[in-house]
């Protein structure tokens, strides 16, 4: 007879049920929007979550554009870049980058909850962000999920 009652199911690439989520972020705000797609990115809202493994759904979030941000973040949070040349530091502000591509702060702010891993370089890869409404992936017949 055997003594445990349970086994512990390790999920991996070739057992992991993927789908598709689609999330409108509408007037949400930007910190509460980008922590739930980065769970669902990662899988951490399905009952068989392995932390090695890319079990998380591919995620579209749609009207980018819409997002807020809350407090004065869109004059003082500023971007940091450098390009690896001397004098080659460039500082943005939320304002302007959401005003030239709003999915860039969305995938900003995803990206920055991801783990700094490989395997946090490709979950990222199953997000994909539109400043409207529409989006190319209706043949993968994505679920609509409430933000709540």
């Amino acid at each position: 007879m055997d003594h445990l009652s349970y086994k512990t199911l390790s999920v991996n690439k070739a057992t992991a049920n993927k789908g598709w989520v689609v999330i409108d972020a509408g007037d949400a705000t930007l910190g509460r929007v980008c922590s739930q797609v980065a769970n669902i990115l990662r899988g951490k809202n399905k009952p068989s979550f392995t932390p090695n493994a890319d079990c998380g759904d591919n995620v579209i979030v749609v009207n980018a554009a819409n997002l807020r941000v809350t407090g004065k973040k869109l004059d003082n949070k500023v971007y940091v870049t450098h390009s690896g040349y001397p004098g080659g530091q460039k500082q943005t502000t939320v304002r302007e980058l959401k005003a030239k591509t709003p999915a860039k702060v969305v995938e900003r702010a995803v990206r920055g909850m991801l783990p700094r891993t490989r395997l946090g370089r490709e979950q990222f890869r199953n997000l994909f962000v539109y400043d409207g409404a529409e989006h190319p992936h209706e043949a993968q017949q994505p679920k609509q999920v409430k933000i709540s």
